[in-house]
Formats: structure tokens, sequence, C-alpha cells
């Protein structure tokens, strides 16, 4: 007896929000099809639903222009005929941070909880990729099978398993690196082969015979998925009729106008017993490598970089002090936060942040940078007044006639080291009807320098610039505003071990008899009492750097060579640039046939030993390079004539331009990595510029900081991958390591990064990538992907031992993604010590990624990762006393209370593990 094929027809339309057209002009069309659908609904009670995409912006965008309609999609969405979430967009995952995704989830369940419902799908219809730990963050909101169109390499021939698929079957298991497992759905068809289903007769018969066919090779049960629409699809408004034509041809198949609830339901009761089980990251790997899109982590790098600093800014900087200002009985900002948050995802889109659109888009996405940042900005600043206004200051600092306290807030989850400046106001004058000429004469009357000391009476060498004087304005609330002119001083100090998630306070006390009309420069040295000492060294040790952990010695090419001192790891050769020509285009580096790597390895480089103080020393590096202009002619017929990349024979143009690369390298005492910024002003068009660190450590994987998980790789790709370039995505940082050394290099934003086959372990990292053209589906030129201007790159060499020193260097690589923030303090009594931390930790190999307050209990709460394949122990201290501290899950709701003693509590965490801790406080009304 055969089991009768049930076809499962899903409505939708794959709403990408801007790519090839600008968003307003996709959200023109979006209101077209929302009002067709909503039509459609109510006229045709036979078209059972319609899926939209997954992500709930898309009923914002449509009720920003029709808001009347409002209440309709409630009820649609009540009765099941409108299915939405779980996502807020559809993101693409390895490009946006851990928390981003996580942000993404719980807004998602929030805006379609407003609406009724939430669609538990993991819904990834055109991720470039799919991340490792997807599985476990769908598990911890709830969600137990996942839709995905890429990364995996199903199956063979009619199911035939020839060449070690990954799958046997469109249905898998795909478990994260923790074990957690979620029904894995793939559309081996991809998402549009239900599209258009003809009404006639005729039609219909030729297209039922192929696509039944095409979806029984790869199915594991007898319920077959069609989805009808793809990107921008109109509502097929006929479909009702479509599918009873279909019907009358086919009796044999049972046509269904289904959803993914139903669907899903048929498929988990149907599956057979044993399924494949795919593991970790969906990356096709098991492809032949043109098609996997991971280019896209390289074009338009200024797009990422300005991603990094405003996820940083948010949930490394703005979340924890807003928490911590919680703590002290400041309202947790959700509504900002979420607006800000809602705001920077709207850039995180896979054409949006991918840089795979045409120019309007990525124009409009700066702007939303900027105001994600001054959301953020804002919200760091009114938290750090509350902090800073209930530290007793005049305990340690009240004596010191004139001094200026200051604040420096770590808001990373490890006691840190680093360089800290900050712009003081000495004193302050309102205008209150002023001439300002008056003003200003009497704040340059007199001289400001100084000296920096802690709360222990301690003189902190300190490089000490005055600024002059600046118009400022205060904006009270419940006064007019207040502009007043300030005299500034900038300091520059090394803050030593400020305390995990809490603070250290300084003073700047003024000191008389330096004269204020001496250079910047010279004050800066005077200060840190390092002139002679300076001139001897740059005598004696030309182009060496070098701190207690480091010692780092430049070579005439530029190159640079750092040795550890605690392991003793030599590591030369490193910071070569090397440049090629591409004619690819936003989605894919594609090299001209024959072009060879340009490098300045052969090039002598300017070098320069920069003035410095007693705690960091600086090296400027110059490079005047020539490089060609561009590519050649053919480029550009090629692009207007649709030439498919692969088939392109441009080459690099004859005509060479100038290409000056400066490179700043910097030593900090007690920091233990070299920090490096590369400054180029890019006039070449079609070309790819890497920074090459040699590691000398032939490895056959290696490990990478992707998404809630230190990702272990393969340096050497699958058999079947066949294009020349290995390159993959990043986060934070990529390490190339044997067991008794290893070096991590680390990153802000520089999202590309490749591991050569050189037999050197050389981890190539993308600083820049030019192309001129969109790419895909039609012609669409982009010639501000060239990126022509200016940029700045920044990242570091870590280098480290055996042992835990290697996740070591990735927790210092995370500390760099949340920069101190250093504000002045006033003067005052306050219940707060200047020393003091809000939150304790301990826990081997974990990284601590959320600090925050829950939108659901106003809770605070905590989340880390664990990024080693072994089992640790989490000890947790809150230093305000709980009354409950508990486990939680990604969507930060209240479960399973731990034990806990005064605020203390410790948890098992298992490999690779996502936790999330709450801690309850009373409150004033109980």
């Amino acid at each position: 007896m055969t089991t009768k094929k049930v076809a499962h027809i899903i409505a939708h339309s794959h709403w990408d929000r801007e790519w090839y057209l600008p968003y307003e002009k996709h959200h023109v069309r979006l209101i077209q099809l929302m009002d067709t659908l909503i039509d459609l609904l109510d006229r045709d009670p036979q078209f059972h639903s319609f899926h939209l995409d997954g992500q709930t912006i898309v009923l914002e965008d449509y009720l920003q222009v029709r808001p009347e309609n409002k209440d309709i999609l409630k009820r649609l969405v009540q009765e099941g005929r409108l299915v939405i979430g779980p996502w807020y967009i559809l993101q693409d995952e390895f490009l946006t941070s851990g928390e981003a995704n996580i942000r993404n989830l719980q807004i998602g369940h929030r805006d379609a909880a407003e609406y009724g419902a939430v669609s538990k799908i993991g819904y990834f219809p055109d991720s470039f990729g799919n991340m490792g730990q997807a599985p476990q963050l769908l598990r911890q909101a709830g969600i137990d099978v996942a839709v995905f169109g890429r990364g995996v390499k199903p199956v063979g021939f009619n199911n035939e398993l020839k060449g070690d698929y990954e799958s046997a079957y469109s249905e898998l298991n795909w478990e994260s690196p923790d074990g957690s497992q979620v029904l894995g759905i793939l559309f081996a068809n991809w998402y549009n082969n239900g599209m258009e289903i003809p009404v006639d007769a005729a039609e219909a018969q030729q297209y039922w015979n192929k696509r039944l066919q095409d979806a029984g090779a790869y199915a594991s049960t007898p319920h077959l998925l069609f989805m009808n629409g793809c990107d921008h699809q109109p509502v097929q408004s006929d479909l009702s009729a479509a599918l009873d034509t279909a019907r009358s041809l086919f009796p044999d198949v049972q046509f269904v106008h289904s959803d993914f609830g139903q669907y899903v339901r048929q498929v988990q009761a149907s599956l057979p017993q044993s399924l494949s089980t795919v593991r970790g990251e969906l990356r096709s790997q098991r492809t032949d490598g043109w098609w996997t899109l991971v280019n896209t982590a390289s074009a338009r790098v200024y797009i990422k970089q300005a991603n990094q600093h405003s996820q940083a800014l948010l949930e490394r900087t703005a979340e924890p002090l807003a928490a911590f200002a919680a703590l002290l009985g400041k309202p947790y900002p959700h509504h900002l936060l979420r607006f800000a948050w809602k705001t920077l995802m709207q850039n995180h889109p896979h054409d949006s942040i991918c840089g795979c659109s045409v120019d309007e888009v990525h124009r409009e996405m700066m702007t939303r940078f900027a105001k994600a940042d001054a959301i953020a900005e804002e919200i760091i600043a009114e938290s750090a007044d509350v902090i800073t206004s209930s530290i007793d200051t005049a305990s340690a600092f009240g004596q010191l006639e004139g001094a200026v306290s200051f604040v420096a807030l770590n808001t990373s989850g490890w006691v840190r080291t680093s360089a800290i400046t900050v712009e003081l106001e000495t004193e302050r004058i309102y205008m209150k009807g002023r001439k300002r000429a008056d003003i200003i004469h009497e704040l340059t009357a007199k001289a400001v320098t100084g000296q920096v000391q802690d709360a222990s009476g301690k003189i902190i060498p300190a490089e000490i610039t005055d600024l002059g004087v600046r118009f400022g304005y205060d904006l009270p609330e419940d006064r007019f505003r207040q502009p007043y002119m300030a005299r500034m001083v900038s300091v520059t100090l090394l803050a030593e071990r400020v305390p995990v998630l809490g603070y250290r306070t300084y003073a700047f006390v003024p000191v008389s008899g330096v004269s204020h009309t001496a250079s910047s420069e010279k004050l800066d040295l005077l200060n840190a009492g390092n002139i002679e000492r300076e001139q001897q060294e740059q005598q004696q040790q030309e182009y060496i750097l070098e701190n207690d952990f480091l010692h780092v010695s430049v070579q005439e090419n530029g190159s640079y060579t750092v040795t550890d001192k605690i392991s003793g790891g030599v590591f030369p050769g490193l910071g070569v640039y090397e440049n090629i020509g591409d004619i690819g285009n936003e989605y894919i580096f594609k090299a001209p046939e024959g072009d060879q790597p340009l490098t300045t390895e052969g090039l002598r480089a300017s070098i320069v030993k920069l003035p410095s103080g007693s705690f960091r020393k600086s090296v400027e590096i110059i490079h005047d390079w020539s490089l060609p202009e561009g590519a050649d002619e053919r480029l550009v017929s090629e692009r207007e004539a649709f030439v498919p990349f692969l088939e392109r024979t441009a080459a690099r143009s004859p005509q060479s331009v100038p290409f000056r690369i400066t490179t700043t390298l910097t030593l900090i005492q007690g920091d233990p990595q070299l920090h490096v910024e590369t400054l180029i002003d890019n006039q070449v068009q079609d070309h790819r510029l890497r920074v090459l660190f040699p590691t000398g450590i032939e490895s056959p994987v290696h490990r990478v900081d992707s998404v809630f998980e230190v990702a272990l790789r393969d340096t050497v790709p699958a058999a079947e991958w066949i294009n020349p370039s290995h390159c993959q995505h990043q986060q934070a940082f990529v390490n190339v390591s044997s067991p008794d050394v290893g070096l991590t290099i680390r990153n802000l934003g520089l999202n590309e990064y490749e591991v050569l086959r050189d037999g050197q372990g050389t981890i190539a990292v993308t600083l820049l990538r030019a192309v001129g053209e969109l790419g895909d589906w039609g012609v669409f030129p982009t010639p501000e992907a060239q990126c022509l201007g200016n940029h700045s790159f920044k990242y570091a060499v870590i280098p480290h031992g055996a042992g835990s020193a290697r996740e070591e260097s990735f927790a210092l690589a995370y500390q760099n993604q949340s920069p101190i923030t250093v504000v002045q303090a006033p003067m005052q009594s306050g219940t707060l010590p200047v020393e003091h931390t809000f939150a304790e930790w301990a826990g081997e190999g974990l990284a601590l990624t959320a600090v925050k307050v829950s939108e659901h209990s106003d809770d605070l709460v905590l989340r880390w990762y664990n990024m080693t394949e072994e089992e640790t122990e989490l000890s947790v201290t809150v230093t305000r006393p709980a009354t409950m501290l508990y486990r939680s899950t990604v969507l930060e709701e209240r479960s399973e209370p731990l034990p806990a003693s005064a605020g203390s509590a410790k948890v098992s965490v298992g490999p690779a593990e996502i936790v999330t801790l709450g801690a309850a406080f009373n409150t004033d009304n109980g």
C-alpha cells in the first residue's frame, strides 16, 4: 500500500527590504502587496494563509503608511491567516553579533505577541550561510525546527549517497556544538519552487509533473513543500483556482494550501527513524566554493566597521551602564534601547549589511548607524551621570585644591588595563549676559597643567594637553538651556586593573610652574618625565618596541617580528600588505585570470619612531606603493554585457597610480598585544588589499570567533572546493596555534579572513575590497562600492603560549570591543566608594556577552558562552543583594531558581553552552 503524497503549498513573498532598489521604492511595492493580500484574505475563504517572511518589520513598514489597518492585521494574525515572526528582520547571521541575533529574536517575539501569535519556525530562507549555534538559540526560544535555503550539500543523484554528502534528504538533524538539535528542513528546490502555479490545465500538467518529481527526489516523507512566492513576489490572487486545477489533474496527490505549522507537524509525524545529522556552521563546505557569497564580508568594509561600532556601543556600553544605573534606582530605558536596536537592525538584513545592494541603500544605512549611535550615546551619558553622581569623590580628592575627578567605567567582562583619554573641564563660566570675550580672557588668564593621582594618593604618569576654551551647554530638565564657556584639558594615562563591571576613580590636580605656552607635545613629554630618555632610546634602539610581554622589531620593508617574552614564540614577517585585482562583484571575489598578487615585501618603507610617554610607544611605517589604477577597459564592457564573472577576460590596467599606506604600531605597558592602525587614501579601483600574518604553524585547522562560538574550521577545504580563494567570516578574531604557541589576530569590523595554504599558516585579513557592480541577476553599477577615499583599519597581534593562554587571547580580543568609558565626576559626598564592581564572576573559558535588564521582569540579566569544548563552572556575585538568582533563556524570562547565598551562585556550563542568568531584586512596590 502506497502512502498518498501531500503537496503543501505555502504562500509567501521573500521581502528584501532594500536591495536592487532603495528602501522607499521597495516600500511602495510592499504597501501594494499588503493591500492586495488583505483584500484577498477577506474575499477568498479558500486562500488559507500567507507567510510574512518570518520578519515582523514588514508589519511595521506597512503601518507607517497604513496605520488604519492595524486592527485588520491583528485579526488576520489571530485567525492564523497571516503568519508572522519569529524575527524582527531576516539578518545575515555571520555579520551581526551574537547579541544582535538575540535582540532580533527577542524583538521579533515581542512584536509578534502584540498581534496575538508568533510563528515558532526558525526561518532562514536566504542567509548567506547559517551560524552553528542556531539550534541552541532556537531551542532556548522554544523552537524545534529550522527552515533554511543555504549551507549544506544535501543529496546525491536520486538520493544516492555518492561522495560523502552531508544529508540524505532535505530533512535532517541540525546540531549545535553544545549538542542542541532541531529538525532542519532545506529548501532543496529553493523557496520559489511553487511560485506562479498555472490555472490552465495544460500548463499545470507540465508544471506539476516536474515539480512533484523534483520535490519528491529529496523528501524523506510523503509531505512535499512548495513555496508559492519569491523575492518581492506579488500575491498570487488566483491561487485557489490554480489548486483546484491541480487537484483535478492529480487525484492521487493531496494539494493543501498550508502553513509551516501544519506542514512541520505532519513531517515530524512521518520522519524515518534515522536522519543525517549535520553539525555546526552551515557554510556550503562541501560545494565548489564559488557561491557561498562569503565575500560579502569584505564588500563595502566601511559598512561593517560602522556596524561593529554601533553594536558595541549598544550591547557593550549602553546596556551595561544603563543596567548599573538601574541598580542605583534609575528606570532602565527599555523603550529607547528597543528603538535604537530596531534602527540598527534595519541595517542587518542580508542584502544590507552584506554590502550587496545599490549605492542608495548603503548611503541610507550610514544615516541609520548615526541615529543608533546618537541614541546609544545619550543613554551612555545619562547612565554614567547617575553612576558618577553617587560616588563619594570628596573623601579621596576633596582636600586637593582645584582637583577635577574622573571615573573609568569598565563594562567588559574582565579586569582591564588600558590607555584611556578624557577631556576635562577645569573651570566653567556660564554666559548669563556676559560678553564672551571677557569670559574667554578670564578663563585663559592662567596656565592649566597638573598631574593625575588615584584615590590612594599615588601619582599616575599622564600625558596632559591644554585644549583651551570651548563652548558648551546644559539642558536642565526644569529650565531653559544654559550655555557656558569652559577651560578644557586632555588627560591620557594608563588605567591599571579597572574592576570587572565596575569603575576606578582618578583626579586631575592642577600644578603651577609650567608655562601654558609650551607646545602640547612638549607638555606630554614633560608630564611623563621622558624627553631625555626617549631621545637616548631612539638613538640606541631604532625601530624597537618593547614592554613586559612583547618585543617588536621593525624591518626595512615595514614588516615586523613579534616575540612573545612569556612563551618564547617568535613570529617574523608580520604586516606585509598584499594587493590583487578583483573583477568580481559585491557578492564574489574573482581575481583576473593569471593575476599574481603584489606585496610590500620587497618595498623599502619609511620608518619613524613617534614621540611617546612613559606607558606607550609607537612606530610609524609608510609604504609609498604604486598599483594598477583599476581593471582594463574590458571590464566595463563585460559588466554592461552581463558577462558572468567566471567568463570575464578583463585584466588589471597597465596604468599605475600612487598608493600610500601609513601604519602605526603601538605597545602599551601591561598590555600583551601589539596595536596596529592602517591608514590609506584609496584611489585604486577593482582590487583587494589584505594584510598578512605568517604564523609559521602548519595546522589542518584554525579557530575563529563566530556567533557565540569559537568555531574550529578546516584550513584546507573539502575535495569538492575548486575556488582558488578560501575566504571565511570572522567576528572579533582568528587564531592559528600549535599545542605550544599560537597567534591571534583581532580586529574591529574586518569580517573577512583566509588562512592560506602556504605551509606557513598565514592569516590574511582583508582590509578593503573595491568593486563596481552589485552582481546577481542583472546589471546594477555600484561606483560607490569602489570605496574611494580615506580609510582607517584597526587590528592587533596577540601571541600566546600553551594551556589556557589561547582562550586568554580571545578574551583580550573581546575586551577591545568594549572600550573603557571615561567621564568627569562632580566633587561630592556619595553612597558609592571610589572603586567598585556591580557584579563579579569567574569561569575558565567563559566569555561574557551581555549585561542588561530584562524587559519581561526588570531583573538584571547576564549572559556568557563557553568558548571551549570542556565543561566548566561559572560563579557569579551581584553586589546588590538579590532576592533570587535563576537560570534563564535567550528570551530572558524567569525560570529555574538557583541555590544562592548573599547574591552569589555557581552553575555548571557545558561545552559551547550559552548560559543566561537573572537576578531579581526587591522593588519599592514589593
